[in-house]
Parts: structure tokens; C-alpha cells; sequence
């Protein structure tokens, strides 16, 4: 009897699995059947097959998107920030945690108030500011970022700090370390699952920005999510070269997730070990 009630509840899950799978695969099926439709294929049928293929719209999705040009601008973007962000974000988080005092306990609880602070509401100060100092570029973007990312991946940091020993710092200084080099040979590796986590968690984030690039990079520099927007006009919405665009603009993130799948796995499962 136990065992029957046990069957029958793992085939009950494994049904409600395959629904939200499906579930989450259907922005994804829309996206790609439609992105071999034409406008007027799209709007007689969302959901059927495409009657005829036709990769037009990802010749010239490709060709509006700048694609090769705007990959360029995202993956330096994108990557700068992240590597900027784990270094601060790593020692940041280092120091708070090996200097206990009133001062860093302060400091530390700035950083963190500072996660509940919405962008929306620094924004248009932040780029006048910006705009005064002749900022507004890939290098004000990335500072940007590591302003706003800096908090979360410090709490992050400092949080993993507590699970690794002060007697490490202690033999390495003793050994004739100084203070950095006991970080960067000693603590950093052991950071490698929070540095995984906070690498996705940012990843994600810049990756997909649309809001603060609109305001501070030029037509030259713009990101994928920013020329995705020249598909949506006032008066027309190109949902064939939106879709192709859309799909092109995975492919990158699924190739380089491909290369760094085990990376990112053992990091992952690292810090749940841990």
C-alpha cells in the first residue's frame, strides 16, 4: 500500500515537471516557429507551424542588429563589468570581514541598505552627474555597474568570509605574505563558488539591460538589447525581424554557456557542498 501511494505520488510530480517544463519552453517555441514566419504569417497564426520557411528575417535581422558589431559592444560590456565587480566586490568583502569594528560594521550596512535603494530613483541625478564629467560612455557604463552591483556581490562575499578561517590569514603572514598577497593566493580560490555566483547573478543582469545603456551609451557603442528596440517603432512593430533578432541574440549565450557549463556547475555545486 505504502509503496503504491509512494509510485503514485512520483508520477504525479513527474507530470507536474513536465507541465512547468512545457510550460517554460513556450516563450521559447513562440520565438523560434515565428522567427521563420513573414509579418503576415505572424499575425494569421501565433501558434502553428510555419507553412513555408523563409530565413529572410535572419538576414536581415542580422544586418539591422549590427549583430557582429553589437555582440562586440555587449561581450566587453558585459565581461569588463563582471571581472571589475568580483575583484572590488572580493576584496571589499575581505576586508569588511576580517576588520571587525564599528566602522566596517557601518560600512557594511551601507552596502547592504544600498541593495533596497531602485535605480529609478538615482537615475536622472546619476546621469547629469555623468554628464558633467563627460562620462557617458562604455567607461561610465561600467563604473555604473560596479556601483550597483558592487552591494549584493559584497554581501555575498562577506557572508563566505565567515566560513573560511583566520588562522589561514594568520600562517600566511606569518610565512611573510603581506595582506594582499594572503588574499589573492589564499582567500580568492577559495571564494570560486561565491565568485560563480556572483559572475551569473551579474551576467544576467548586464546582459539584459536595457534601461541604463539607453541613457548613457551612443548609437556606436549600443548593446544587442539596445538595437533590439529599433525593431518596435511608434507607429509599427516588426515582430518577424524581432523574433529573428531574438533568436540570433541566444545563440552567443548558449555557445558560451556550452564552454563553461562545467565551470559553472562544479562552482555551484561547491558552494551548496559547502
Amino acid at each position: 500500500m505504502r509503496k503504491d501511494r509512494e509510485k503514485r505520488n512520483t508520477r504525479l510530480l513527474e507530470i507536474f515537471g513536465l507541465l512547468l517544463a512545457l510550460l517554460w519552453l513556450s516563450p521559447f517555441y513562440l520565438m523560434i516557429v515565428n522567427a521563420f514566419k513573414t509579418k503576415r504569417g505572424i499575425f494569421e497564426g501565433v501558434l502553428g507551424i510555419p507553412v513555408e520557411l523563409t530565413f529572410e528575417n535572419f538576414v536581415n535581422a542580422f544586418a539591422e542588429l549590427e549583430f557582429l558589431k553589437s555582440l562586440f559592444n555587449s561581450v566587453l560590456i558585459t565581461g569588463l563589468s563582471i571581472l571589475i565587480i568580483i575583484l572590488f566586490s572580493s576584496m571589499a568583502g575581505y576586508a569588511l570581514a576580517r576588520n571587525k569594528s564599528k566602522l566596517s560594521g557601518i560600512i557594511f550596512f551601507v552596502f547592504v541598505a544600498a541593495m533596497l535603494i531602485p535605480f529609478q530613483s538615482v537615475m536622472i541625478p546619476l546621469v547629469a552627474i555623468f554628464g558633467q564629467v563627460d562620462m557617458l560612455n562604455a567607461a561610465g557604463l561600467i563604473f555604473m555597474y560596479l556601483g550597483f552591483g558592487c552591494s549584493l556581490s559584497i554581501f555575498l562575499y562577506h557572508g563566505a568570509m565567515t566560513g573560511i578561517s583566520k588562522s589561514l590569514d594568520e600562517a600566511a603572514i606569518i610565512d611573510g605574505a603581506s595582506r594582499f598577497q594572503t588574499f589573492w593566493y589564499i582567500i580568492f580560490p577559495l571564494l570560486k563558488p561565491i565568485s560563480v555566483t556572483v559572475a551569473i547573478l551579474n551576467t544576467i543582469w548586464i546582459w539584459n539591460d536595457y534601461l541604463l545603456p539607453s541613457l548613457v551609451l551612443s548609437e556606436a557603442n549600443a548593446t544587442i538589447p539596445l538595437k533590439m528596440f529599433y525593431f518596435f517603432g511608434q507607429y509599427t512593430k516588426q515582430w518577424h525581424l524581432a523574433l529573428a533578432g531574438l533568436t540570433i541574440a541566444i545563440i552567443p549565450v548558449i555557445i558560451g554557456y556550452f564552454f563553461a557549463q562545467k565551470q559553472i556547475i562544479d562552482g555551484v555545486s561547491e558552494g551548496a557542498v559547502k
